[in-house]
């Protein structure tokens, strides 16, 4: 007689129920493991594929999903609460500020800020126009675009590297601008010539073979545009002071090449390498209309009736069953409880919450350190870069105190754009924020005005600088983790401390990038999980 076959989600459910009463809560949790239905221990300790949250994990347990209340409404919280809604988790984000995205924050036309200095700017950029004050760019690896892609916010690339735009290193005695790709040929024709002298005189028999020389010797001459006597002497890959075009213009190549000594001198080489970085190779991407798009989608995900902006943090419990947080809103003192907590805040500033998490908490978070860094968004009335200069995208390098000019990688051969006047750090960072916003115009302003000439003065509408260091609620560009995020100091935030968790990118080796936000928070969200799935 044929037996009556139940339907596979009703005969797992009833079989999980049955190795629970058997065998408790830790071999049903194992069971689930091996069913793929939550990570096992074994899989915790490799890299494993992040499994995304889902109601039926609850269905299957008969256990309903838990409260969470999420400190700080940034990339990883948001991500936080994105994930652990899927599985229908109760989540409440508490944000200190009056928007969401924390780092991740493009400033448009009449959006104001004051920093803690006391200084109030409104944006006075066009329609269209913007500056991402924060992340600006996504390298095509990172978790960040499969969120965009999940998400339904659209990309475009982000030129990260341009061979037109500008080198100058004022400090060397470089008297005028040189264009990355003239910089780059003669760096690499000389050490090109160098090697390939060097190995033509048998400096590297003891380390290659006859047949090894010629081929390194073939490359050099290739990589580096040498002649036959194994000589650079410029080429085309410097560029031209007449480009091709018709008949009879055949093109006048760059001369003037510089001698060996001065092309090291000027320290040109040193911007090279980070375009072989892992985090900075091209292709890069960014969203289209500002990198706050992705904060806006995830906070549409989340719901906004979930989110309480202008929510200040003042005391975290962990009770044993649940977590209480104290938090100030509109004047008013408030509290919520909770079943876990996730602190998704900059450690710099969860380290000045009253807590009762113990004193190895306390001792990770301040072992945390907040880094500086700042922009200024330049917009012009003309695209003059382009039509001047021939500039479309892409990152002019100099050694004066803005140290970084990107020229916009949107809008091309619109009217308007909004130039990043300076992206810089440390030090220099909070030269700027010391001063006043005008004061910082004029500053950044100057500094162009050697690069690209007076235009980069007359034509300018309008300016907005924005200083980490200085933004309340933040403090921070970016956080220095010394010994790195699996330090055994950082132990009690990498593993939950009672009922709270932690997560932000400072908890990765992504640190500053959003990517490091959004796997702490996919790390913290499992382990979570795990643990409700399991009690």
């Amino acid at each position: 007689m044929a037996q009556h076959q139940n339907r596979p989600g009703r005969s797992r459910r009833s079989f999980l129920r049955d190795v629970g009463l058997t065998g408790g809560a830790g071999a049903m949790f194992a069971t689930m493991g091996a069913l793929g239905l939550a990570p096992t221990a074994e899989a915790a300790q490799r890299e494993t594929p992040f499994r995304a949250l889902r109601a039926s994990d609850f269905t299957l347990t008969g256990r309903a999903a838990a409260k969470v209340v999420i400190l700080g409404g940034g990339i990883a919280g948001l991500a936080s609460a994105y994930e652990l809604g899927k599985a229908g988790y109760d989540c409440t984000i508490l944000e200190a500020r009056d928007r969401t995205g924390g780092r991740n924050f493009t400033a448009r036309g009449g959006d104001t800020t004051t920093d803690l200095y006391g200084n109030t700017q409104t944006a006075r950029f066009s329609d269209g126009q913007y500056m991402n004050c924060g992340p600006a760019r996504i390298p095509q690896w990172m978790v960040t675009l499969d969120y965009c892609r999940e998400l339904g916010v659209p990309i475009e690339v982000f030129t990260n590297v341009n061979a037109d735009a500008y080198i100058y290193n004022e400090k060397t005695g470089m008297t005028k601008p040189e264009r990355y790709r003239t910089a780059k040929a003669d760096v690499y024709g000389y050490v090109s010539e160098l090697l390939a002298k060097a190995t033509d005189k048998g400096a590297l028999d003891a380390d290659l073979t006859a047949t090894d020389q010629d081929r390194l010797v073939a490359f050099l001459k290739d990589w580096g545009e040498l002649d036959d006597s194994l000589g650079y002497a410029g080429g085309e890959r410097r560029g031209y002071s007449t480009v091709p075009a018709a008949a009879g213009t055949p093109g006048v190549l760059l001369g003037d090449v510089p001698a060996v000594s001065e092309v090291f001198a000027s320290g040109v080489g040193l911007y090279f390498s980070f375009e072989f970085g892992f985090d900075q190779a091209m292709l890069m991407f960014q969203p289209v209309g500002g990198m706050d798009r992705i904060p806006h989608a995830l906070t549409r995900a989340v719901g906004a009736h979930r989110i309480h902006t202008g929510a200040l943090v003042t005391k975290v419990t962990d009770k044993g069953d649940g977590v209480s947080v104290i938090y100030t809103q509109g004047g008013r003192t408030k509290a919520v409880e909770a079943d876990y907590v996730i602190a998704a805040m900059p450690p710099n500033l969860l380290s000045k919450i009253p807590h009762n998490l113990g004193s190895g908490v306390q001792s990770a978070l301040e072992a945390i350190t907040p880094s500086s860094a700042a922009k200024i968004g330049l917009e012009y009335r003309s695209r003059w870069w382009e039509l001047d200069h021939n500039i479309y995208g892409g990152i002019t390098e100099t050694d004066q105190d803005v140290t970084h000019i990107w020229h916009p990688s949107y809008g091309f051969h619109g009217e308007r754009g909004v130039l990043i006047g300076y992206y810089n750090y440390d030090d220099d960072a909070d030269a700027y924020a010391a001063l006043t916003p005008k004061q910082r115009e004029q500053r950044a302003v100057a500094a162009g005005v050697k690069i690209y000439g007076d235009k980069y003065r007359t034509e300018l509408a309008s300016s907005f600088s924005h200083h980490w260091r200085q933004t309340p609620h933040l403090e921070a560009a970016w956080h220095d983790t010394p010994g790195g995020p699996d330090d055994v100091r950082y132990k009690p935030l990498n593993d939950p401390t009672g009922r709270v968790y932690f997560a932000g990118d400072w908890l990765s080796y992504a640190d500053a990038w959003q990517h490091g936000a959004f796997t702490s928070a996919r790390k913290a969200v499992t382990a979570l999980h795990a643990r409700v799935l399991s009690s």
